[in-house]
């Protein structure tokens, strides 16, 4: 098996097969934006005569959106495009290509994608969505002056935070993603952590699995293998004057004069509802104009992961190599989790006598939210260069942006911050034309470009 990296574009991945004869192409997508280069792969394969099966995986990609999407610019019964649940599931896929059940297990594959395809188009016609007008007319209201905006914030501007330990975070934890990881899942009711433990299937495999993290945990901690920097920005902000995006300002006499420094731009929900619930934004969650409001931002990262990586590689160490990416994952996000509470009690102070155990963080019992861009509540990760322009990652925290907007070192965690107790989670799902046009033009972006971008979310079929 030839791992030829992350971020990797699609002619030096076709260059690789060829030089490295190889028998199966895997493609394997972490964020959105990976799902559009895997139809142009597809589509090169196809173009270039190329003959191998392409297996797709990752955690952005699913059976629907192969079969849709990627399968019918290139599948045929001699090389089938195949979608691969996880690591494990490979290596009887790639046997069942390459032994005497290639054609039967192709043909049965080609019928399930076919079927997938025919319920993904008819569900299509039985949709209904909002003109972008109509959901903007039913948006989520909050009464400002029965609910006020947060206080100000403590600390104002952009500030780095470079002394956090992995100690101070250690508690903060969520172990669940870690089984995940190793694909250990325990059956109801010993789902999760630590009821995995009490697992007749997987309980013991789990438990020398956490032994094993802890081990190395203590180690890193030790010798300072990873560390943890990351950069924090509280502005004031209002609500933009079409209702759909939030304007931040350098500082109050910037907001009183009306000159922005950032603009984020938000989508709104339209898929109709069977309900009287508001059609949900981002935007709706900070006040209009005329009221003193802010917006908080942050961007995270673990650091010496990398070098780890390599040092393992070196040795032929694979169970160490993912296990400490594994751990920089849990030290990242338990980062982002420890930060956003000293936001809370601190840094902004908007919830200054919060008194949380880590159980109930982790259930998110506080007022506020931390969504990250290119997830469900803003699905589109060209806002991170609007997030990194306002608070300098990249100069002040070593945070970088590749050309597909992953976030580099990989174990990286970005998020707003809104702090209204009104404030709460949601998906954005498909959106129109009518609204894609509006946002391309709020953001100045051209329409294809656009289009691209949001192509997972599009209720429609791009030109």
């Amino acid at each position: 098996v030839y791992d030829i990296g992350v971020m990797v574009n699609c002619e030096t991945i076709l260059e690789k097969a060829k030089e490295y004869n190889v028998d199966v192409i895997g493609l394997s997508g972490l964020i959105t934006p990976s799902l559009d280069e895997m139809v142009d792969v597809a589509k090169q394969m196809s173009k270039l005569g190329y003959k191998q099966p392409l297996l797709i995986g990752g955690a952005t990609t699913s059976k629907m959106h192969t079969a849709v999407k990627i399968s019918p610019n290139y599948f045929t019964p001699e090389h089938p495009v195949i979608h691969v649940l996880d690591a494990s599931r490979s290596v009887t896929v790639v046997s069942n290509l390459l032994n005497h059940n290639k054609e039967e297990f192709v043909e049965d594959l080609l019928e399930e994608y076919d079927e997938l395809r025919e319920d993904y188009y008819a569900g299509l016609e039985d949709r209904y969505f909002l003109t972008h007008d109509k959901a903007k007319e039913q948006k989520y209201v909050i009464d400002f002056d029965a609910h006020p905006p947060s206080p100000t914030p403590n600390k104002l501007g952009v500030t780095i935070i470079d002394n956090v330990s992995l100690e101070d975070v250690v508690p903060y934890i969520d172990w669940n993603p870690f089984f995940q990881t190793w694909e250990l899942r325990g059956r109801y009711p010993n789902r999760g952590y630590p009821k995995i433990f009490k697992d007749e299937a997987v309980g013991n495999e789990a438990k020398k699995l956490f032994g094993d993290a802890q081990d190395l945990m203590k180690k890193i901690i030790a010798d300072k293998s990873m560390w943890l920097k990351g950069v924090v920005g509280q502005f004031a902000a209002n609500r933009s004057e079409c209702g759909e995006d939030v304007e931040i300002y350098a500082d109050e006499e910037a907001r009183s004069t009306g000159t922005p420094m950032h603009r984020f731009c938000m989508l709104r929900q339209q898929a109709e509802k069977e309900s009287d619930d508001p059609y949900l934004s981002q935007a709706d969650f900070i006040a209009p104009r005329g009221y003193k409001d802010h917006m908080g931002m942050f961007a995270v990262s673990c650091f010496g992961c990398d070098a780890l990586v390599q040092k393992y590689e070196a040795e032929n160490d694979d169970y160490n190599k993912i296990m400490s990416q594994a751990l920089a994952d849990r030290f990242v996000e338990a980062f982002a989790e420890y930060l956003h509470r000293d936001i809370r009690t601190n840094l902004w102070g908007y919830a200054a006598d919060e008194k949380l155990d880590e159980a109930d963080l982790l259930k998110i019992k506080y007022d506020g939210i931390r969504p990250a861009p290119g997830y469900p509540s803003q699905p589109d990760h060209t806002e991170k260069t609007t997030m990194w322009e306002a608070i300098k990652a990249k100069e002040l925290a070593g945070i970088e942006l590749s050309d597909s907007l992953s976030m580099m070192p990989a174990a990286s965690v970005s998020a707003l911050v809104f702090a209204h107790p009104k404030s709460q989670y949601f998906a954005v799902g498909e959106i129109g034309k009518d609204q894609v046009t509006d946002y391309a033009g709020r953001k100045k972006y051209e329409m294809e470009k656009m289009e691209r971008w949001l192509s997972p979310i599009l209720n429609y079929e791009r030109d």
